[in-house]
């Protein structure tokens, strides 16, 4: 029975990046201070990861990959390709996130919610990483779960505005593990992959078109599939302050947008798992705040029952 919100963060998930990298690594930090300070993330509410095993990273990915990151010897081209350098800390991290998924995804079922403050890395394939991911925790999750399990049919919402494809290429052919993404058709990756299913928006699409296209597919899905699990990439870099997104939501439309998915979830008794996406912008409160959005209303739909399920998840 749902009685409070999971929150899953662990000081790992800030590692070292050179003071002038794009990518705002602070942001993780600082969404974990935003919850604190809003009484969300509280010691009976947090949940912390351990690392994540080889084994259970080759339910995903290729082993020579996988021993090149943890050992530090991937070649230059292959850390360019990711984005970030591959250090020993970047590489604790990534483990950390991905077990971290896995918890969420774990606690999810057994309560009918669950939040990462990390996560979403969805631009990793099983044999190299890209866009600033290294290891695929979606991917990871979903199969560990199943290998556990806990759950047969898994559906993957990817809401970030860049199209999952280390996702629908790690998933492809594999009917029990649905992969949905709703992306801007001309943001990266320029090559993109085949989902099970893809919705392409034009550019500047805002919160009505988005949420009325939302609409039109999720709920169909979620009843077509009546899987034993979701796992939501939240991503918010579809806000049109974003600097690597090309949407044009609000905050009122992210908001609307976290609490309709959620929602969906939960009239149909799916248990969801939420990771954090992408989110982009020099301004990490402002940040951190738009991330926070998912963690909010979870905890309301929480707090009015909306989870509230005999005996938790399924």
């Amino acid at each position: 029975m749902a009685l409070f919100l999971p929150i899953v963060a662990h000081p790992d998930y800030v590692a070292a990046l050179p003071a002038s990298h794009s990518f705002p690594m602070a942001k993780f930090g600082r969404l974990f201070d935003v919850l604190t300070a809003d009484g969300l993330a509280v010691p009976e509410t947090v949940l912390r990861p351990g690392l994540v095993s080889r084994r259970i990273l080759g339910l995903v990915h290729d082993s020579d990959y996988v021993e090149a990151v943890l050992s530090q010897t991937l070649d230059r081209a292959a850390e360019r390709r990711i984005g970030v350098p591959v250090t020993e800390a970047m590489a604790k991290r990534s483990r950390r996130a991905v077990a971290g998924s896995i918890l969420t995804a774990r606690a999810a079922l057994k309560v009918g919610i669950a939040c990462n403050t990390a996560g979403g890395s969805h631009h990793a394939f099983p044999g190299h990483g890209a866009g600033f991911c290294i290891f695929n925790d979606v991917a990871v999750a979903a199969r560990a779960m199943q290998r556990e399990g806990l759950a047969r049919q898994v559906l993957v919402i990817d809401l970030d505005v860049h199209q999952g494809d280390g996702t629908a290429a790690a998933l492809a052919g594999d009917a029990s593990i649905f992969t949905f993404s709703v992306h801007c058709g001309v943001n990266y990756p320029a090559r993109k992959q085949s989902s099970d299913l893809d919705v392409e928006l034009d550019p500047e699409t805002g919160d009505d078109a988005y949420l009325a296209i939302l609409d039109s597919h999720l709920p169909r899905l979620l009843d077509r599939l009546n899987p034993d699990l979701a796992i939501y990439v939240a991503g918010v870099d579809t806000h049109g302050g974003d600097r690597l997104g090309k949407l044009a939501l609000t905050d009122r439309g992210l908001e609307e947008r976290e609490r309709f998915v959620l929602a969906c979830c939960a009239a149909r008794r799916v248990p969801v798992a939420t990771v954090l996406g992408g989110g982009y912008s020099d301004d990490v409160d402002l940040l951190a705040r738009r991330h926070a959005l998912v963690f909010r209303a979870a905890a309301d739909m929480v707090a009015a029952g909306e989870f509230d399920w005999e005996g938790g998840g399924r």
